[in-house]
């Protein structure tokens, strides 16, 4: 029998190391070194190079291509985010915090994809059957052709899917499943890549999809070694928060597709709804004639979204004051109020500022730096701007507005929603083509844009 060895592996980034250490030299991250011991390997010769024949090679324009076969499961912002589908023979990665509606979609998934015929085969390891059943039935699900199967060993999994044959594998969770001959426990660094790496054998092996569910950390990454995300062919991330009722599907990774297309769904009693006009959802309750209240457009993808974005400036209490952030990022919200007080002539030193993404949305793109600085000086005149406008536009810490992309289809989404007027960038009018209902203005600086949408 081979030897143990033991390694202490980082379960942030799969670092490895024969000691243990406080902080992961690689990532940085602290008290992430995890124990696992690792079978010794015995030294081989080095094999031989042999001589390659001439049809070991294929030039590019002799390679064949067909379309990929897609299994469509069914709910079109799904399979907006899929680009299509499933594709036949990939691995699909699904994480999210727990409780946000991994395993609701999947067994709406599972509805779909079986009412027409396909035979699928559910792993649970953290349910048992009858679990699983219950939330079926709260689902409306009553496909005969889902199988369930609640257990953890890999090598069970392997034995019932060459006996089922189905065409479709979901395993919840990837955490729970271990290979018996390992002695590392579940979840650990080495069972998830040996179990991952399984798994990717049996799909493109015999052609079936398979769907696996991924915890994730405090910090909202998914659990276990970052070769997990590489491994695969597609990661998605389910988003939202426990307070709101929308969630959202992003595709961080598709080898079949584009990356970072959003699906917005709504939690109901029944299970996950498609919001197909995610812009009119966002913008649902809006005040009108409220200060500090500016509309803005992002884009997720390809799909443009507009969103609300607030602000509240009030004289502060302490001798501080005070800056808060929600649905942006905190550095950047501090670098455009002390840009709006340096450019523009804005004294609010002396004011505590909050600045919040309405419904819960996360807006990481800078071209929601005007609309941040617009909501911020309405609150601080405590004026009001005109409802119908949408303000867009990157600004950089000279003040200067920088042009932002695909700025013609943020005006017409802009447009759809009854908007009619829009401010950006004076470097986006040049190639702008008229959107017709639409007055565009351009701004080049911070005191141009606040001149038009404050006057």
């Amino acid at each position: 029998m081979a030897k143990q060895r033991h390694l202490y592996v980082c379960s942030a980034c799969g670092y490895e190391t024969s000691g243990w250490l406080g902080k992961c030299p690689s990532c940085g991250a602290f008290g992430t070194l995890e124990e696992s011991e690792v079978p010794t390997v015995q030294a081989r010769p080095a094999a031989q190079t042999l001589p390659r024949g001439p049809e070991a090679f294929a030039a590019l324009r002799d390679v064949a291509v067909t379309d990929d076969t897609r299994l469509r499961t069914g709910i079109g912002e799904l399979d907006r985010v899929l680009c299509g589908g499933i594709v036949e023979g990939s691995l699909v990665l699904i994480g999210g915090d727990p409780g946000i509606g991994k395993s609701t979609i999947i067994l709406q998934i599972c509805q779909n994809i079986g009412q027409k015929g396909n035979k699928i085969l559910y792993v649970s390891g953290e349910e048992s059957v009858r679990q699983v059943k219950l939330r079926a039935e709260r689902l409306g699900v009553t496909t005969g052709n889902l199988l369930l199967l609640s257990e953890t060993s890999l090598e069970g999994v392997e034995q019932a899917v060459r006996q089922s044959s189905p065409r479709m594998l979901i395993v919840d969770s990837i955490q729970t499943i271990y290979r018996a001959e390992m002695a590392s426990a579940p979840g650990s660094v080495t069972q998830v890549r040996e179990c991952t790496a399984a798994f990717i054998r049996l799909a493109k092996g015999l052609n079936i999809s398979v769907i696996i569910v991924g915890h994730v950390t405090k910090e909202g990454a998914i659990a276990g070694p970052r070769v997990l995300e590489h491994m695969v062919d597609t990661v998605l991330y389910f988003e939202g928060e426990r307070g709101e009722s929308y969630r959202l599907i992003r595709a961080v990774k598709n080898r079949f597709g584009g990356t970072n297309e959003i699906g917005v769904f709504e939690m109901r009693e029944n299970g996950l709804a498609e919001i197909t006009n995610p812009s009119e959802y966002m913008l649902a309750g809006r005040p009108i004639n409220a200060s500090g209240s500016v509309v803005t457009c992002t884009v997720e993808g390809t799909r443009p979204i507009l969103a609300e974005v607030q602000a509240l400036v009030a004289p502060t209490g302490f001798g501080m004051p005070r800056r808060m952030a929600s649905g942006m990022d905190f550095n950047r919200v501090i670098m455009l109020i002390a840009v709006l007080e340096k450019k523009a002539g804005f004294q609010i030193a002396g004011y505590d500022s909050y600045v919040n993404v309405a419904g819960g949305m996360k807006i990481s793109e800078p071209a929601a730096d005007a609309a941040v600085v617009a909501a911020v000086a309405s609150s601080f005149k405590n004026k009001a701007l005109e409802p119908h406008t949408v303000i867009l536009g990157e600004i950089g810490l000279a003040g200067e507005m920088r042009a932002v992309t695909m700025a013609e289809r943020r005006v017409a989404e802009a447009r759809k929603l009854g908007f009619t007027q829009c401010v950006l960038p004076q470097a986006n009018l040049k190639g702008l083509r008229g959107v017709e209902g639409v007055r565009v203005f351009g701004a080049a600086n911070v005191r141009e844009m606040l001149q038009v949408v404050m006057m």
